[in-house]
């Protein structure tokens, strides 16, 4: 036998051998299942943390929460949806990753026996904890493979039950909220009758188009956006959500139309909520947080009484971190008011490269908002967010990342600009505080 024909032969042998033994473990593919480490170590791995404490609003009670330590494979194998920069789990209508907590116990801040809360289902997957503003009772999300509830608990009686027949969608993770008579929520739903979602069709109906309209704008590179005009039909299918009044006896009452609701938050008295919603045209370069949004008050009743700001499409905010898009932003509630909004605009064109003595503006508006809106305060770096303490009280932070500082002022309403107080500088990322005077 020739010298040459031995590496052939050789090498004919080895691919053979790979060959069968593909073939062997191949036939034992369909036997293959999840294998577990000893049991010690699959405890380390699988301990819980440790539980989440909410203390009610009378600081007469405490929930105890427990989360487990890690998903199980029947959580992770989820299907997921990525459109418009949202991850949704198809199947349910809400995020497709998130935590959970498992079991939830009830004990007095003082002390006492601590009580499991009964009626809940078998291993229940809970999130989105809040509490009614009276301590009496918990509201809760609920997660089923295929659908999303909202859950009540009497806290007296530690008893959990369903409160209407509703499916909640948390596209955008803003369900519900308490209103102030302890009694009442609103909440977004799946709208009745929403039917199967869009299909993808084996053949475009049309080319997929997009427009600068001559202009030229810096862009960022974001995540999971839209393609095509599928992609918009099934972003608005799993978004598109109806506002709901819900009682604690279980009536429900439908407010307004369906749309995108990006939030539905009622004002501290109760008669308004602040409704948010997205809207068309949409974009194929940025994420929904960005796409043209109007913010409009409404009444208990679903009549809008009041439209705050319609922002168009935020494709052009200027590239230095910290830009923001021009107009009204940052849009709430005054918290210690009974209905007087507030919101943020960019003095400086929203552009955090442009020089400017002042970057941002705060301004109130009352109810029935029809006078012009009271300039609150000035930032001289970029608006952060505000806490409404007192009457004569606010706290309004503004941030800056060049400097990496953050400053937070002091400020009496009762008497709005010019007055403010310096309250502290944190310098860094460590967070140091420094006492100034100004």
């Amino acid at each position: 036998m020739s010298r040459r024909l031995i590496p052939k032969l050789v090498c004919v042998s080895v691919f053979g051998l790979c060959l069968f033994l593909a073939g062997s473990l191949a036939a034992q593919d369909t036997d293959v299942k999840y294998m577990t480490p000893p049991k010690v170590l699959a405890d380390v791995v699988d301990a819980p943390y440790t539980p989440s404490l909410s203390i009610s609003p009378d600081r007469q009670t405490t929930l105890f929460l427990t989360r487990p330590g890690r998903p199980g494979i029947d959580e992770v194998a989820q299907p997921e949806l990525r459109l418009a920069g949202l991850r949704l789990n198809p199947r349910n209508n809400g995020p497709s990753r998130q935590y959970y907590f498992n079991s939830v116990t009830v004990r007095a801040v003082e002390g006492g026996e601590e009580r499991p809360v009964t009626g809940l289902p078998n291993n229940p997957k809970i999130n989105h904890v809040r509490w009614a503003p009276d301590s009496k009772h918990v509201a809760f999300m609920v997660t089923l493979p295929d659908h999303l509830e909202l859950w009540v608990m009497d806290v007296k009686k530690a008893e959990a039950r369903r409160v209407a027949p509703i499916i909640i969608n948390d596209a955008y993770s803003n369900t519900y909220s308490w209103v102030s008579d302890n009694k009442t929520l609103i909440a977004v739903a799946i709208p009745d009758g929403r039917g199967e979602a869009p299909k993808d069709p084996a053949v475009p109906d049309g080319p997929t188009v997009q427009e600068n309209l001559g202009r030229t704008t810096p862009a960022r590179t974001y995540q999971d956006l839209l393609k095509n005009a599928h992609d918009e039909a099934v972003f608005e299918y799993y978004a598109t959500a109806q506002i709901v009044r819900v009682t604690l006896d279980g009536k429900v009452t439908k407010l307004g139309k369906p749309g995108l609701i990006d939030d539905a938050n009622p004002s501290p008295d109760g008669k308004y909520i602040l409704v948010t919603r997205t809207h068309r045209p949409y974009s194929y370069t940025v994420p929904s947080g960005r796409f043209p949004k109007l913010t409009e008050v409404w009444d208990m009743a679903g009549k809008v009484v009041h439209q705050v700001v319609d922002q168009p499409l935020a494709d052009n905010i200027p590239i230095p971190y910290g830009s923001v898009q021009t107009g009204r932003r940052e849009i709430g509630w005054r918290a210690d008011a009974d209905a007087t909004l507030y919101w943020a605009e960019a003095l400086d064109g929203g552009d955090a490269g442009a020089e400017a003595d002042f970057r941002d503006a705060i301004y109130l508006l009352p109810a029935p908002f029809t006078g012009d809106p009271i300039l609150l305060f000035q930032t001289e770096t970029r608006y952060g967010d505000v806490t409404w303490c007192r009457d004569d009280l606010a706290l309004i932070s503004q941030w800056w990342w060049p400097t990496r500082k953050i400053k937070v002022w002091h400020s009496n309403r009762a008497n709005p600009m010019p007055n403010r107080d310096w309250c502290r500088i944190a310098v860094g990322r460590t967070g140091t505080t420094i006492p100034a005077n100004r």
